[in-house]
């Protein structure tokens, strides 16, 4: 064998390899989902997003709900018995706001109970998604967010707040018909959340919605599991292990030098047992 048969097979072998790789890591997902499946008796379905961007030919990409997340989830649910539970795992920076009420009312329809399991974050429209469901599980870390609407670059209730700072002699037109647009998707998201909420909290779902859609709080402000139960929410702070150990099989991206590094700590000093010297 020559030294160019070798050069190719290297060059084979690191084109497969990644492939190969990613190929175990799905296999293990779903083993993962079956046996989460099996303790929990119920249909488990994952919905999560890595926010980190990712390099590709020098551009940038970032993962969000979109409609094709919709459709699987719809079908999925579509496909799960009515007697049989749902468990969601939800990791999203958001999205598309009919993504997130098309999934948000496939929930809310579906007649057995659904659970959704956040561990670290699901914003905006993951946040809507997650107040469809009969039960909020969340690592004591874990956020949701506001539901305000954006409107382009900005959220709705800032650009009505700055037109109504100006007389409509010193506005644009541009400004006058964002002001239109942002004031009209306040009202229907309002209306969904409020709608969605209604059979959880009854007379205060309009005053949640309220909180959650109309711009008091920076669109990225963090809600933690406290501040959801004393909304009336139905929020559990805890998550199975289970749920992390799957949040383990979806790694970031390579980099050249870790952010984060850790050590594993042997199984029996978890619980934070000291050893003599």
């Amino acid at each position: 064998m020559s030294f160019f048969d070798l050069v190719w097979l290297f060059v084979i072998f690191s084109s497969l390899l990644p492939m190969y790789r990613q190929k175990r890591i799905e296999m293990a997902r779903v083993a993962h989902i079956h046996r989460l499946q099996n303790e929990r008796r119920s249909r488990v379905i994952t919905l999560i997003h890595r926010q980190e961007s990712l390099s590709f030919l020098g551009m940038f990409a970032r993962r969000f709900i979109n409609i094709e997340d919709s459709e699987q989830i719809l079908r999925a649910i579509r496909l799960t018995p009515e007697n049989m539970p749902i468990d969601l795992i939800l990791h999203t920076p958001g999205g598309l706001v009919l993504a997130s009420e098309q999934i948000a009312r496939a929930i809310l329809r579906h007649p057995a109970k659904v659970t959704v399991f956040v561990p670290h974050y699901a914003m905006s429209g993951g946040t809507m998604i997650a107040l469809a469901a009969d039960e909020i599980w969340m690592d004591e870390n874990a956020v949701l967010g506001p539901v305000d609407p954006q409107v382009g670059n900005f959220p709705a209730a800032s650009i009505l707040a700055a037109v109504r700072r100006k007389s409509q002699d010193r506005v644009d037109d541009e400004t006058l018909i964002l002001a239109d647009v942002a004031e009209k998707a306040m009202r229907q998201v309002k209306a969904v959340v409020t709608e969605i909420l209604e059979d959880k909290l009854g007379e205060q779902a309009a005053e949640v919605a309220s909180l959650l859609t109309e711009g008091h709080w920076t669109h990225d402000y963090p809600i933690t599991c406290d501040v959801l139960s004393k909304m009336g929410l139905p929020v559990h702070c805890g998550l199975p292990r289970r749920v992390y150990e799957l949040m383990e099989l979806y790694p970031q991206p390579a980099q050249r030098r870790p952010s984060v590094q850790y050590v594993t700590l042997p199984e029996g000093r978890r619980d934070g047992e000291q050893t003599g010297s």
